[in-house]
């Protein structure tokens, strides 16, 4: 009996680390509440170990990380058009990430992992036409949910 009880903590604890990780969801769109050509929501905020699962809501869309917003150690990755793709962020810091065939249109995000430390090395990635102002706006709200949760 004492046997079955110790493999019963002892799964139990291991389905408890698998549980504590997280999913979030953001959609690929045409429309979507923040204008054309959206990443829904822009900006999210996980813990290590989270996956992002970007949904591919309307066709025409892919996720891809900019090699310039990704922290140290962070690794890329690349979505084909039309299709989910989730990724697991293990590495705390800024990612910022892309619709390659609206990137100019401002079809951006960011991803936000524990403590975002490089936050400065991700400000100064240069962007095409809407991108730019995009990510700027994702920075300022990325400061004030930081700064209002000291």
């Amino acid at each position: 009996m004492r046997k079955v009880l110790v493999l019963g903590m002892l799964a139990a604890l291991g389905l408890g680390g698998a549980a504590s990780a997280a999913e979030v969801e953001v959609k690929m769109l045409n429309k979507g509440t923040e204008g054309v050509m959206v990443f829904e929501p822009a900006l999210v905020k996980v813990a290590p170990g989270d996956t992002v699962k970007f949904v591919a809501a309307d066709k025409g869309h892919n996720v891809e990380s900019i090699d310039t917003m990704l922290p140290e150690g962070g690794k890329t990755f690349v979505g084909k058009v039309n299709e989910e793709m989730a990724v697991t962020f293990d590495k705390p810091g800024v990612y910022g990430y892309k619709c390659k065939p609206h990137y100019g249109m401002g079809m951006v995000g960011m991803v936000v992992v524990g403590e975002p430390t490089n936050t400065d090395q991700a400000k100064a990635a240069t962007h095409p036409g809407k991108a730019k102002q995009v990510f700027g706006t994702l920075f300022d709200k990325l400061a004030t949910t930081t700064t209002a949760a000291k």
